[in-house]
């Protein structure tokens, strides 16, 4: 269950990574969040209610239940309109647990303790711009959304369901290398956009 929640998020994160960088309407964003998020919620409590009370089962069911409730929140705040200020601050709040779950994971599988720190990074973001109103931090994150869909969710969710998740500490460390070069191509990428305009101002006749 944790695996096949994971890749429903790949595809989670790059929608609403394209929304945020105005590639797609945002309402298509949001109703693909409801949705997901709504699916995401229904495996946690069948997760749960297979008998599994063990600790690394019960961490890995709070990250299912906090990524659904998260892409739940976005949905419905899309939808109704409702002003992202409190799914911001939710955001921040579930960056911060993000972090204790990397710690708790930090001992028995690295490679999730990474993915989790840059998770919460991610949310952190979020919380920034929509609680914060940092709007200028928009396209830094959706393409760090984009970016992370696919590097931090889907090939790991493909790893795992085929059996082939790796466990050591030098796997961790390379992933988390990639992830911060991720984040240095996602600054890169979110600039590059901002320059562009501002060139074609620049080139244009002064009246």
């Amino acid at each position: 269950m944790p695996f096949i929640c994971l890749l429903l998020s790949g595809a989670a994160l790059l929608i609403n990574g394209l929304a945020t960088l105005e590639r797609l309407p945002r309402i298509d964003a949001a109703t693909f969040s409801l949705l997901l998020g709504g699916t995401q919620l229904v495996l946690g409590v069948v997760h749960l209610s297979t008998g599994s009370t063990g600790t690394e089962d019960l961490l890995a069911a709070a990250g299912m239940f906090l990524f659904g409730l998260t892409y739940a929140y976005a949905g419905l705040d899309g939808l109704l309109g409702l002003g992202s200020t409190g799914l911001g601050w939710f955001c921040g709040m579930v960056a911060f647990f993000g972090l204790l779950l990397a710690g708790a994971w930090l001992g028995p599988d690295p490679l999730l303790a990474v993915l989790w720190v840059c998770w919460a990074v991610l949310w952190g973001l979020l919380f920034t711009s929509a609680a914060l109103g940092a709007a200028r931090l928009e396209p830094f994150t959706g393409w760090a959304l984009v970016l992370a869909s696919q590097v931090t969710a889907t090939v790991p969710a493909f790893l795992g369901l085929a059996g082939l998740w790796p466990r050591s500490a030098a796997v961790a460390w390379l992933a988390a290398l990639l992830l911060a070069g991720l984040f240095v191509a996602a600054r890169a990428l979110a600039r590059r956009g901002q320059d562009v305009p501002r060139r074609a101002r620049e080139s244009l006749p002064a009246k």
